[in-house]
Parts: structure tokens; C-alpha cells; sequence
């Protein structure tokens, strides 16, 4: 081969790589979309129904990818069980009882931080209505059932008993029946005399067919309870992301405030999975809407314990009375100053309500992302 027909080669090949990088990268490609970091949430529970539109409806509506993040739910048997995932690193939040809470700081010295307060206690003790239980002091000698032995309901039912004189681990038997159709199988079969559950789980009780007496502490409906929550490292290290998958989690409250049906049905269309069964679809959407109102019941009561301006605002002052009523019910031995607790950096709160609250309550009235 010549020298002139090398140099002819070479620059033919040279044109033919330039004319193949321009295809790939000229002016009418499309550069790559950034990867998306995952981010994990622990929630305890069994079945991720239509109850947390907090977390839900962020990933069927698309609001944490549109910051950023591929947000994943898993379920595990408690605020306990969350709250060790975190500190494992397993998960990167955890929706948690404020009761886990204030326990993981003051008596594990863990740096479980809250971010968003998403509800008050509405847990309660649940009785057949032609049961003889009337009080709690009438528990005593009974079976009563629970979700798992590491929620953050444990503490409440114990300190309960004990302010009105049962022995919580004498008087009584507690036992894990799982959520849902397992937990009421145990309540009509006697093997079980009490359902200790939150609100919305007595709502899907009384849906089955099963009127029930609930008996509860009248003070609960004034403490916090559900809150959204992280390590402390997890905020030095990636304030960004906590900040948000926070907003995420604000803007979705706010859709299905707005717009609870459709909050109803966005659910069933991406976590067709957790769909009620046994009855038509008007059934079903009656007893799944019931659920939902129950939920957001309680989330309005904690924005208004917590000040009703902001989404997800949280009161040291009222995390302070539920470790004070936790000390002296004799479920925790030391207190912490509530502060130190929760991630009140200024201007936080704020942040996570920086969105156009306009455009979400017009798109929830539209129903939009259906």
C-alpha cells in the first residue's frame, strides 16, 4: 500500500468516526438524563394501602423523580424494626411512633431525628360492641392482640394499663396478631379479646363487619404520634435529599387533602396490589375511602396541634408532653430536651412548603396523574 493511499484511508476513516460521533453527540441527540439515586423508606406495616398518601402518592405523581431521587417503600413489623434498619444503614428513612422516637433517643442514645409530625395518637383499644369490656380496667385476665411486639403502640397500651392498674406483664396477655384479616380472625375466634390498633386500622375492622367499642386515653388525641424521620448523619451527610424527599412527602398531603377519591384511585392505579377484595367496586371504594378519611382525620389534627401554617410542622412542646406522659408511665427512665430530637434547623419547615401550593390543589381538583 502506497503512502498516498494509507493517508487516503485514514482520512476516510476519520470522517466516517466524525460522522459517527456527530450522530451520537451532535446537535440533535439528546444528552442522557442524570441517574437517579435511590433512596428507601422502612414503613411498618404489612400492606402499603391506601393510609399513607404521604409516601405513596410522591412516587405514583412523580414528584421524586422530578427532584431527583428513585424512592422505594418497604414494609417491616414496627417502628422498632425501622428505626433499626436506619441505624443499619439499610434504609435511608422510617416512618416511625413518636414513642420509638423519643425511646431510640433517650434510652439507646440513637440519633433518630423527626422531620415531618403526620399525625396525633388515634390508636385504641378496639372491643366487640356486645363485649363485657368497658374499661380498661376491665382487660385484666384478658388476651389482647396487636400488630407486632416492636410497634410503637406497645409503649401507649402498656403505660395505659398501668395508669389504671393492670400489670402489663401479669395482668394480661399481649399478643402479636399481625394487621388486617389475621388480627380480626383473632378477635372473632376469642383467641384475642382487645385489638390494640390505630385509627385507621379500627376503620378497616368496622369495614369487615365488625362494629367495634373503642376505648381509649382522651389525652392521646393531643400528643403526636406518626413521624416522618431520619438519622442525624443522614442530614450532615445529604441535606439535599432530606429536604426533598420531605417536600415530596408536603406536596402529596396536600393533593389528597385536597382531593381524597382521587387520592383513592391514583392508589389503586399504581399499588393495584393493595386493593381491597371481597365486595364490588363501590364496596370497596366506600370502605377504602373510609380508611383514607380516617388517616387524614388525624394528619389535620397534628397540623393543628402543630400550628396549622406549615405542612409537616413539628411542636417540641408537644413531643414534650408525650415523653413526659412516656416517664411517667414508667416506659422510659430519662428525658431529653424535645428539641434535640426533631430537625428544627430555621428555615427547614419552610422549605419543604416551597412549592406551588396553586398548581397541586388544581391538579388534586382535576385529578391529574390518574
Amino acid at each position: 500500500m502506497t503512502r498516498t493511499t494509507v493517508e487516503t484511508f485514514a482520512r476516510s476513516a476519520s470522517l466516517q468516526l466524525a460522522t459517527l460521533m456527530f450522530a451520537v453527540t451532535g446537535a440533535g441527540a439528546q444528552p442522557a438524563a442524570p441517574a437517579l439515586k435511590p433512596v428507601t423508606i422502612a414503613l411498618g406495616t404489612q400492606v402499603v394501602n391506601v393510609t399513607y398518601p404521604w409516601l405513596t402518592l410522591p412516587i405514583a405523581l412523580g414528584y421524586w423523580k422530578a427532584e431527583g431521587y428513585d424512592v422505594k417503600i418497604v414494609t417491616t413489623g414496627g417502628s422498632l424494626q425501622g428505626i433499626q434498619q436506619m441505624v443499619a444503614g439499610g434504609v435511608d428513612f422510617a416512618q416511625v411512633n413518636s414513642t420509638g422516637l423519643i425511646q431510640a433517643n433517650t434510652e439507646n442514645n440513637v440519633a433518630v431525628r423527626g422531620l415531618m409530625g403526620t399525625g396525633v395518637i388515634d390508636w385504641g383499644l378496639g372491643v366487640p360492641e356486645a363485649s363485657t369490656i368497658k374499661t380498661v380496667a376491665d382487660l385484666k385476665g384478658k388476651k389482647i392482640g396487636i400488630f407486632s411486639l416492636g410497634t410503637g403502640g406497645m409503649p401507649l397500651l402498656k403505660g395505659y394499663l398501668r395508669s389504671h392498674g393492670v400489670d402489663p406483664d401479669k395482668d394480661v396477655q399481649i399478643i402479636a396478631t399481625g394487621a388486617g384479616a389475621p388480627a380480626l380472625e383473632a378477635l372473632k375466634t376469642d383467641r384475642v379479646q382487645a385489638l390494640m390498633f390505630w385509627g385507621s386500622a379500627l376503620t378497616g375492622f368496622e369495614n369487615a363487619g365488625t362494629p367495634l367499642r373503642v376505648i381509649f386515653d382522651p389525652a392521646w388525641r393531643a400528643l403526636p404520634d406518626f413521624t416522618f424521620a431520619t438519622m442525624q448523619k443522614t442530614i450532615d451527610v445529604d441535606p439535599a435529599m432530606v429536604e426533598a424527599i420531605s417536600r415530596g412527602a408536603a406536596k402529596a398531603t396536600l393533593y389528597a387533602q385536597t382531593n381524597p377519591d382521587c387520592a383513592r384511585r391514583i392508589h389503586w392505579k399504581y399499588f393495584p396490589g393493595s386493593k381491597p377484595t371481597g365486595a364490588d367496586e363501590a364496596t370497596l371504594a366506600k370502605w377504602d375511602l373510609a380508611l383514607l378519611q380516617t388517616q387524614l382525620a388525624t394528619m389535620a389534627a397534628a397540623h393543628a396541634m402543630n400550628g396549622g401554617r406549615w405542612i409537616g410542622a413539628m411542636d417540641p412542646e408537644a413531643y414534650g408532653r408525650m415523653q413526659t406522659l412516656m416517664l411517667k408511665d414508667g416506659v422510659i427512665k430519662r428525658t431529653l430536651p424535645p428539641a434535640s430530637m426533631l430537625h428544627l434547623k430555621p428555615g427547614f419547615v419552610e422549605a419543604i412548603n416551597n412549592f406551588d401550593r396553586g398548581a397541586v390543589i388544581e391538579a388534586a381538583k382535576a385529578c391529574k396523574g390518574l
